[in-house]
């Protein structure tokens, strides 16, 4: 059965699968986005269903203030004996404390609700669980070893249920020799444990390791085939690159699959949708040892025996809101998603959903301003807005191609001195800039679209469902990860936002594309 990557398309990192009987289960990280690790289920590994987030409350998700590309890091999903649990990091609670970010969800239903957070003693990141065949359960995740410079893996036996440490903590591994070994995960086969790292950081060295041992604190053998994946150096000229963070699952058929993040270039070293979710078949050699498919590179086309093959269809991206018919906000679209805090009472349905801008600007550090979007999955996109043009002086509000607060490019509606203005607004780095401004005729709706392709955001409006006009464009590369900042992790969102005042919406169309290479 042939099939198309990336699996889980956008800004959706560092995958972690478990199977239950016949069915999947994914989870992402989510940074300083809410609401956090998104729980998707499938039975062919390609269509892709989001059934809830594991962390959904602020109780278990305190986002207030969160730096770019902090809050949670790579989630883990596992089963065990009746419960889902998720393990995870929260950067900002481990850094504030010097101590612990790690801690544990569980629930009965992947759907939710998940519990409160019980809390692991161990600094580090990329924490993940692993019950061996007498029910003991163990956690290993990144660490530092005083007794050789750099970052290893630590492991120690865990209860899943409380947090406590219930053995003494043992350094496992310090990796193949690539730089950051993290993402660990330990597997058993046929006698063996397998223990899988990413190495190489998380750009374009990125690869997966793969050791194993015969016992379960080693020492571990890394394979003598190499990374069991990789895009790096000539690897990398294809059309996917950066290559990693992986977990291994088998089916109900005894075959064997990998995910991992990767991304898709606009061109040589640069690319804004976010590192996304690819999917690969696995085999295991007479030796014992894992290997991916087309010598660990990844493609965006395989063809393999996917599980449940009979029910694989196309699937849509696009996501459509007719916000007049939406009674509240837990109504809407579960891939709708705020910046840190969801602030409930900024948005409210009254006929559209009305949205409460406050002082909390698009370009304010670590803020949490009026913000409803979703991730751009496709290069070729677009997004449009409806908006009614009752607006007080000085209010803005619009559709934003949003990277970070230093980054992003909005089209927006704003009154001044009695004009209604459609502007082109855009913030790179340090520059802030309003690049075109259209005076408008008095009407009662405008429409503002955003159009994306490999190269260019297009940025239009229209009175009362006339003619578009071009207001201008931004080039894609502005809002790359490479250009943001040092160690940014997240992706590009298209999303509706009002600053100093209210302003309503009429609804909301997001639609993708496949691009062709």
């Amino acid at each position: 059965m042939q099939y198309r990557n990336p699996i889980v398309p956008g800004y959706n990192p560092d995958p972690s699968i478990c199977r239950v009987e016949d069915t999947f289960y994914l989870v992402n990280s989510t940074f300083e986005f809410f609401p956090g690790v998104p729980v998707r289920k499938s039975q062919n590994l390609v269509n892709w269903e989001l059934a809830g987030h594991a962390l959904d409350r602020v109780s278990q998700l305190p986002l207030q203030g969160s730096a770019p590309s902090s809050g949670i890091f790579a989630p883990v999903i596992r089963y065990h004996d009746g419960l889902y649990y998720m393990i995870t990091t929260h950067v900002n609670i481990m850094f504030a404390s010097g101590k612990t970010g790690n801690f544990i969800v569980h629930a009965a239903d992947p759907a939710g609700p998940w519990s409160e957070p019980v809390w692991v003693d161990q600094f580090g990141i990329d924490p993940s669980l692993f019950w061996d065949d007498d029910g003991r359960c163990y956690f290993c995740g990144t660490g530092h070893d005083e007794s050789i410079p750099g970052q290893g893996i630590v492991f120690f036996e865990v209860d899943p249920l409380t947090g406590e440490i219930l053995s003494e903590k043992k350094f496992i591994s310090h990796g193949s020799g690539g730089k950051c070994p993290e993402g660990p995960h330990i597997y058993k086969k046929d006698g063996w444990y397998y223990l899988m790292l990413a190495e190489g950081g998380t750009e374009y060295g990125h690869m997966e390791t793969i050791a194993r041992s015969r016992s379960i604190e080693g020492p571990y053998e890394f394979s003598p085939h190499g990374p069991l994946l990789t895009c790096r150096g000539y690897r990398g000229l294809g059309p996917v690159q950066c290559t990693g963070h992986a977990d291994l699952v088998d089916d109900a058929n005894g075959n064997w699959w990998v995910v991992c993040l990767g991304t898709r270039p606009i061109g040589p070293m640069a690319h804004q949708l976010g590192r996304e979710t690819f999917l690969a078949p696995v085999f295991w050699g007479e030796d014992g040892w894992p290997r991916m498919a087309n010598d660990g590179v990844m493609k965006m086309e395989f063809d393999a025996p996917l599980p449940a093959a009979e029910t694989v269809t196309p699937v849509s991206d696009d996501i459509h809101i007719d916000f007049t018919a939406v009674k509240d906000i837990g109504s809407l679209p579960p891939e709708c998603t705020w910046l840190r805090e969801k602030i409930t009472e900024n948005y409210r349905f009254a006929n559209g959903l009305v949205l409460r801008g406050t002082q909390q600007k698009l370009s304010d550090p670590n803020a949490s301003p009026t913000w409803l979007g979703v991730r751009q999955t496709q290069h070729s996109a677009c997004a449009e807005a409806v908006l009614r043009t009752e607006l007080a002086g000085g209010t803005a509000a619009g559709i934003t191609a949003y990277y970070m607060h230093t980054h992003h490019y909005d089209v927006l509606l704003t009154r001044r001195g009695g004009r209604l203005l459609a502007q082109l607004r855009k913030h790179l780095y340090d520059m802030v800039q309003v690049t075109a401004e259209l005076e408008l005729p008095a009407c009662e709706t405008v429409t503002l679209r955003v159009r994306a392709d490999r190269s260019l955001y297009t940025f239009e409006a229209a009175a009362d469902g006339g003619e578009f006009i071009t207001l201008g464009s931004g080039m894609t590369a502005g809002l790359c990860t490479e250009v943001t900042e040092h160690n940014t992790f997240t992706g590009t969102f298209l999303a509706l936002f009002a600053e100093d005042g209210d302003a309503r919406f009429d609804r909301f169309d997001y639609t993708a594309e496949w691009a062709k290479k």
